[in-house]
């Protein structure tokens, strides 16, 4: 345990492991306390938070699925058209930015956590008339949508584009290192792929994403502009995933 003042705060970090005995959480804040005491100071219950640094937070997702959940409930009760005229804008412009919050740095890794973000979006499709004869997976594309783990594989492939070609090249330099071929076939602005023994390291998005870059058709790779590549790449997304 670190305890440290700045300026009218107080900040104490600890590593936890993935399970930690609640007893040594309760044996630290005890400590805390005393080093409070013998500093003359009082904390303020109401304003003492927990941040989590660091991947594999679980209550990330969750969170995420309530909260669009909440904002799915408020259409529910606040709309009576079922259309997809109207239905489809609202979940596009409120509910779908909340499935989709952070996902580069931090987006579901495990089909668990996929499957709770994938729910709330079925919950949604399934509000509109019309759909009923479909099935959960036939709903998106009769509407003209991907799935959350298409759409964040889309995304994914948009901000590679942006890091290797586009407005973002500069920095891309230290994320990515092209592979050079002679080859004429195929994508030919391929990335090379390290390797790496941590399994956490192999989650990284640099990582992640150079799979499904290195598949990607060479008309898609080589668009003159992001408007471009983004049309190219809603037509082979499907073969990715």
């Amino acid at each position: 345990m670190t305890p440290s003042c700045v300026v009218r705060s107080t900040r104490w970090r600890e590593g936890m492991p993935s399970r930690c005995h609640p007893d040594a959480i309760q044996r630290d804040l005890d400590r805390l306390e005393r080093w409070a005491r013998a500093n003359r100071m009082k904390f303020n219950k109401a304003k003492c938070k927990v941040l989590h640094v660091g991947q594999g937070n679980p209550k990330h997702d969750y969170r995420l699925a309530q909260k669009a959940n909440r904002v799915l409930g408020c259409i529910k009760r606040s709309v009576t058209s079922r259309l997809r005229e109207v239905i489809l804008p609202l979940y596009s412009a409120v509910m779908r930015p909340h499935l989709e919050y952070c996902i580069q740095l931090c987006g579901p890794q495990h089909k668990k956590d996929m499957e709770v973000l994938e729910q709330v979006q079925r919950r949604a499709m399934k509000m509109i008339r019309g759909l009923e004869h479909l099935s959960c997976e036939d709903r998106p594309r009769e509407l003209g949508l991907f799935s959350l783990e298409k759409r964040r594989l889309w995304e994914d492939l948009i901000a590679a584009f942006q890091y290797l070609k586009g407005a973002y090249k500069k920095s891309g330099e230290g994320l990515f290192t092209r592979a050079w071929s002679d080859r004429t076939r195929g994508n030919g602005f391929k990335v090379k792929e390290g390797r790496f023994r941590l399994d956490v390291r192999k989650k990284f998005y640099s990582l992640t994403v150079l799979r499904h870059w290195n598949r990607l058709p060479r008309e898609a790779v080589d668009a003159p502009s992001l408007e471009v590549f983004m049309a190219r790449l809603d037509e082979t997304l499907g073969n990715l995933v």
